[in-house]
């Protein structure tokens, strides 16, 4: 229902209307309240019913509901991950993908996993990546022997046109080296000149591609200078006795200027941690020039998170004209090339590779290194390369590139919804999987690629094994050997510590990171406590009140809840789970603990358990508790499902991920709310502001209003002029409150006055009014109940009428 009114002002209409569209619980509060949406300010109470859970040690603390629950307000050291792996054992984790599968889904969301980590024990930034889903050259210092020739031609040709001149080379007679340019080369490092050996650089063979230079190649697989390079140098290792023959040599030619040590940065192998020899090789490539066009128009149909992703995988592309896809490794899958004994030929057509696709289906790829030669050649093919006795022609040695393997995996799963990794594989896997499925069937084999960053340690440096930093998330998880360096923090806090991240960039992790998501998961554990404490007794079947008899405050809850659901279902869509966790931290610490939990104290420990002023903030807590377990489920499992263990009222499957995603209700959405909350909420900061440090149950409220929307508004909490048990009250947190329309007559001397306005803004902007009031406020003269500590008691050690008639039962 919409309010009805008209721009041209409230009028008696305007509020007839509004006491029509809602009224609080005991008479008649309808849906459908329309207005802007607005952020709740709010501010930690310091009130009576705050006090009430640990100051009920009296005669009265049996009289009182408080919290009760078996659910353990932290885990403690080793816990953590003891309790993870009993809620593993105890909610079936592992038999949770084959009973999604057996349920038969209308539709199935496709995660496609990456390929596997080969190399040792995953470290913590593959945690990341598998949390996210529910490789390197070391450069060192090297000092070796170098000439300074360069230098001093650079000096002796300045201001020269060096592009067409040329060089004499130093140690064969009659052969000059052309002075090329090239874009690698510049003057801001180094000389500005530089020597080009086209067999071992990449940027050296380009130039020589450019420039149609021969590229020989004069050093073995070994690392040794071959004969081509002369008896002087042949079999010596180029990067240790070969450079100090080298040295020689031109000091015979009376070639060499100068001889000085350098230190510089140069290639090393991370695992062997040894120089290495770039040099050219004979391979296989693949040209992807001519599916390239297509490839990038299909990409523009893939949804990229981040989006930039889309750029720097096309410019990754762009920059590759072939791709190779040879390998040399003692293991992988064999390139079926046959190559011919004594000839520069090689041997691969339709009937060859069907014969290998046969054997391999029934023996598996090792037959390549297996069987004998001749049997993996058809037998129509045998008899044409010399049979089985004179055979020309022997396996390759070759194997294929890991992602071409890894590539064509989509052939299993096509078409995958998601494809998630980190960004070096936009350049690798993703870009493997579209190149083989563009070229195979013309299609992107992904809808939706995510890509995240890499971690770095505590100061931003790349974690690598290479550097020893690598943080392993067994440790992380279950603690190391000495348990105060190394404590376990368990899975879910190293889960919040990936959710929480900005993973889309790089992500840093250290001990003050984790601790830190282990304090907000800790936070999170007691609002969670809270709710399970106090729906004890409670039974949403029988006991739960229609929302619109529920108290207004209640309600409100039940509309932050709808919009805190549908903004956290939308994150999660789009993977921004960083999102996720800013919406939960906000809402657990700020609108549950420090705002609405404040207020309703009162009325769930000192009220009667079946009022249903007590039922109607448990209905609110209940779907709360419900909201917030399913909507941290996906980031922490093992907390939800140890949280939906302790819920009383709960069915088989007492599993959080058996029951389905949140459910929220459409009658939840009353937006105009906000305004009788937001409004009453600005007038108790102007008490609370009055009062710094003091109880606010100590002292009594006047509101002064002046006739209009807002005073029917707060009018509908309070339908007396004076009241400690109205729902103004109750939001207020004073002994009592007295809501007026005009200025009281008289006032003590002790009294404090706050003025200020609110502008009411419904129905998009189309009813507008602000209007003035007036706090005044002054000493309470009432005493303080020794039940519920509020300042509503007659007499010192008397109770105040709502305990007396709640103890006395009636």
């Amino acid at each position: 229902m919409r309010w009805g009114l008209h721009p041209r002002g409230p009028g008696a209409a305007a509020l007839a209307a509004a006491r029509n569209l809602w009224v609080p619980p005991r008479l008649r509060c309808r849906p459908g309240w329309q207005g802007t949406t607005g952020r709740l300010l709010v501010r930690s109470v310091t009130g009576a019913s705050n006090q009430l859970q640990s100051s009920n040690n009296g005669r009265y603390r049996d009289t009182v509901l408080l919290p009760q629950t078996s659910f353990p307000m932290k885990l403690l050291g080793q816990q953590q991950p003891d309790t993870e792996l009993e809620i593993q054992q105890k909610c079936g984790f592992s038999e949770l993908y084959s009973w999604q599968r057996e349920r038969k889904a209308k539709t199935e969301f496709c995660l496609h996993d990456g390929p596997p980590y080969a190399n040792g024990d995953p470290h913590v930034g593959h945690a990341l990546n598998k949390v996210i889903k529910i490789r390197e050259i070391f450069l060192g210092p090297l000092e070796l022997p170098v000439t300074a020739v360069a230098n001093i031609l650079n000096h002796l040709l300045c201001g020269v046109d060096l592009e067409t001149g040329t060089c004499a080379h130093p140690l064969t007679p009659h052969k000059d080296s052309p002075l090329l340019p090239a874009n690698h080369v510049t003057m801001t490092k180094g000389t500005g000149l530089v020597h080009t050996a086209p067999a071992h650089g990449m940027e050296d063979y380009s130039v020589a591609s450019q420039h149609n230079l021969p590229t020989d190649c004069l050093v073995d697989e070994d690392g040794v200078f071959t004969d081509v390079a002369g008896p002087e140098l042949q079999n010596k290792s180029v990067l240790e006795e070969g450079t100090d023959v080298v040295i020689k040599m031109l000091q015979a030619s009376k070639h060499l200027l100068k001889e000085e040590k350098l230190v510089h940065s140069y290639p090393y192998d991370w695992r062997t941690k040894k120089p290495v020899v770039i040099r050219a090789s004979k391979q296989w490539f693949v040209n992807i020039t001519d599916i390239k066009a297509t490839a990038k128009e299909l990409l523009k149909k893939v949804k990229f998170i981040p989006g930039s992703a889309l750029n720097a995988m096309v410019e990754t592309m762009d920059r590759r004209p072939y791709w190779c896809i040879s390998r040399q490794r003692v293991w992988g899958v064999p390139i079926p090339v046959f190559h011919h004994k004594t000839k520069d030929e090689f041997l691969i057509n339709s009937q060859t590779t069907e014969h290998i696709i046969k054997l391999v289906e029934q023996h598996g790829s090792d037959v390549w290194w297996t069987l004998p030669p001749e049997q993996l050649l058809p037998e129509e093919v045998l008899s044409q390369v010399g049979g089985p006795d004179a055979l020309e022609y022997a396996p390759g040695q070759d194997i294929l590139d890991i992602w071409f393997d890894s590539g064509t995996s989509w052939s299993c799963v096509l078409p995958a919804d998601l494809y998630l990794e980190g960004k070096d594989q936009l350049g690798g896997w993703f870009q493997s999987s579209l190149l083989t499925s563009v070229a195979a069937r013309k299609k992107a084999p992904f809808k939706t690629v995510v890509v995240h960053g890499f971690t770095l340690g505590e100061k931003g440096e790349k974690m690598s094994k290479s550097l020893g930093n690598v943080i392993d998330p067994d440790v992380v998880i279950n603690g190391g050997q000495d348990p105060n360096k190394e404590p376990p923090y368990g899975a879910d806090v190293l889960r919040w510590w990936v959710a929480e991240s900005n993973v889309f960039t790089e992500v840093t992790i250290s001990p003050s990171v984790l601790n830190a998501a282990r304090d907000d998961i800790s936070k999170l554990r007691n609002t969670l406590r809270f709710l399970l404490g106090n729906i004890a007794g409670f039974n949403p079947e029988t006991d739960s009140v229609p929302v619109n008899d529920m108290y207004v405050i209640d309600q409100y809850m039940l509309h932050l809840l709808q919009d805190l659901a549908n903004k956290i279902t939308d994150a999660y869509k789009q993977y921004d789970f960083g999102k996720v966790v800013r919406l939960l931290r906000a809402f657990y610490t700020r609108e549950l603990s420090s705002f609405y939990f404040s207020i309703i104290k009162d009325r769930l420990y000192c009220e009667n358990a079946d009022d249903p002023k007590r039922r109607s903030c448990q209905t609110a807590l209940a779907e709360t508790l419900d909201v917030v377990v399913r909507s941290v489920a996906p980031i922490l499992p093992h907390l939800a499902e140890e949280v939906f263990q302790h819920i009383p009222y709960a069915k088989e499957p007492k599993s959080v991920f058996r029951t389905g995603w949140i459910r929220t209700s459409s009658i939840w959405k009353k937006p105009g709310l906000e305004e009788a909350i937001e409004s009453t909420c600005a007038m108790r900061d102007s008490f609370l502001g009055s009062i710094p440090g003091k109880n606010a149950a100590e002292y009594k409220v006047t509101l002064v209003i002046e006739p209009g929307l807002l005073f029917e508004i707060i009018e509908m909490l309070q339908a007396e002029e004076t009241s400690s048990t109205s729902q103004l009250n109750e939001l207020m947190m004073a002994s009592q409150t007295t809501l007026l329309s005009q200025e009281p007559r008289s006032t003590t001397t002790d009294v404090i006055e706050r003025k200020g306005t609110f502008l009411i803004n419904l129905e998009g902007g189309d009813i507008r009014e602000e209007s003035s009031y007036k706090v005044i406020v002054t000493p309470t003269t009432k005493e303080k109940c020794p039940r519920c500590w509020k300042y509503t008691a007659e007499s010192p050690d008397a109770l105040c009428p709502r305990c007396s008639e709640v103890v006395s039962g009636k």
